[in-house]
């Protein structure tokens, strides 16, 4: 075993008092803000490091007022990553990140905020993982099992459940939403959890772990080290996620639409259906009947940004917010949710390199309108065009505001106005949430 992984396994296990700890990554979202604070109040000395400057971190840094916390802002130095006792890094930056590497070659142990709270949670584990439908699903299966268990939700949903160490009991239960980034710093851990749930696989990500095979395989760390005692729960209408049981010892247990009754459901969409399919299935092999897990999600009306209904008009436009859709196959599924030729839908941003024919050919074949903005708009467009036999109507918006605009005039009673673009968005906007947050702000302004 390396020093460093000793390393880490005897920090965990000791106080950690006086320790000096560098947090690497602060970032917007929570996590480094709560893992920082936590590791404050533990008495260990604590860094917090962001390459991003000051004053686009000032929230942030405002939660952690008071606290016994220094901060090295607008850059990272090496003597910080080799020097410490411990550093805690953002799962959004790769493990080849070059002060990591230091680290690591220094033999400081490096984990996660993720990982220090799994290696301290007495309760059993269940995770969700998939390219798409990984918090709709750790709700979903959440609320299912509620009714009979306390539940405590987390990872990559949610906040931090580090300060609830002290209340989880070894008869709760905690759901996890595990993403890529997540799993490939968990696999120095060798740990999978005891239930494992896989959404739909595709493509994503692809410049954080450089291929597409590396994704899917840091994907698999959710099975991978699963013993005989314990579920994967896999899609059998996904060959990627059915090809997981190639790479697990757990026992395998398949989800899908087919044959099994469907759940009346709030929220619109087959890939809904299906991440709650794949909720109920492992939520079953827990002891939950059908019929109370549908009592649970009968009145869920959705997460944000997830085919959120953020306005009706006066005369039924409805607007979704589908912002979270970054893939192709997402805005797809968010497109087929809907009737054909009903759907002004909002595609395009920044251009992640995916193969984005399948959504132009959907667009052509079932959308009303395509509205294009951001980087990849033009390409779109044109793809759009070229597709045969297409009566979808094109409109080259550029930026969100002219779209919604346009979406306006040509919206008839009865339409969906939906933003489901298949393109990440940080061309033009910090990131999803921003997006459709301006969406729903701009929707919310049409009568």
């Amino acid at each position: 075993m390396r020093r460093a992984d000793m390393m880490v396994g005897r920090l965990i296990m000791d106080d950690l008092q006086n320790k000096h700890v560098t947090v690497a990554g602060l970032g917007h979202f929570g996590g480094g803000i709560a893992v920082s604070r936590w590791l404050a109040q533990a008495g260990a000395k604590v860094l917090v490091t962001d390459q991003a400057p000051a004053e686009k971190l000032a929230d942030s840094i405002r939660q952690l007022h008071g606290l016994p916390i220094e901060f090295r802002l607008g850059e990272h130095r090496r003597d910080d990553f080799t020097q410490a006792d411990l550093v805690v890094t953002s799962p959004a930056i790769p493990p080849t990140n070059e002060f990591l590497v230091a680290a690591r070659g220094a033999g400081v142990p490096i984990t996660t905020e993720i990982r220090l709270f799994i290696e301290r949670c007495p309760a059993k584990i269940i995770g969700v993982t998939g390219t798409k439908g990984k918090s709709t699903t750790t709700k979903l299966l959440s609320l299912m099992l509620a009714g009979r268990n306390k539940v405590w939700t987390g990872g990559n949903i949610g906040g931090s459940l580090l300060f609830d160490l002290p209340q989880i009991d070894a008869s709760d239960l905690v759901v996890l939403e595990l993403s890529s980034y997540m799993l490939e710093h968990l696999r120095s851990m060798r740990w999978s959890p005891h239930v494992a749930v896989v959404n739909m696989i595709s493509v994503d990500h692809i410049e954080w772990h450089g291929s597409e095979a590396a994704y899917i395989d840091a994907k698999r760390n959710i099975v991978r080290f699963q013993s005989a005692d314990d579920i994967a729960v896999l899609s059998d209408q996904n060959e990627e996620s059915a090809d997981f049981e190639n790479y697990t010892k757990a026992r395998i247990v398949k989800y899908g639409i087919g044959d099994r009754q469907p759940f009346a459901l709030t929220i619109p969409g087959r890939h809904n259906q299906l991440n709650a399919q794949a909720a109920f299935a492992a939520a079953s092999e827990l002891g939950i009947p059908w019929d109370d897990a549908q009592a649970a999600i009968k009145d869920f009306s959705g997460l944000p940004h997830r085919l959120q209904l953020v306005h009706t008009t006066a005369d039924d436009v409805r607007y979704f917010n589908d912002s979270i859709a970054t893939i192709p196959e997402a805005a797809v599924a968010a497109l087929e949710s809907f009737p054909a030729r009903r759907v002004i839908q909002i595609v395009g941003g920044y251009d992640k390199h995916l193969d984005m024919s399948a959504l132009c050919t959907a667009l052509a074949q079932r959308a009303k309108a395509a509205m294009t903005i951001g980087a990849l708009g033009p390409a779109l467009a044109e793809s759009i065009r070229q597709s045969f036999e297409s009566s979808c109507a094109i409109h080259e918006c550029g930026e969100l505001s002219n779209a919604i605009a346009m979406a306006r005039k040509i919206a008839s009673p009865g339409d969906i106005v939906l933003l489901s673009t298949g393109c990440a968005s940080y061309d033009q906007f910090t990131n999803f949430q921003v997006r459709g947050e301006q969406f729903a702000s701009l929707a919310k302004g049409s009568r």
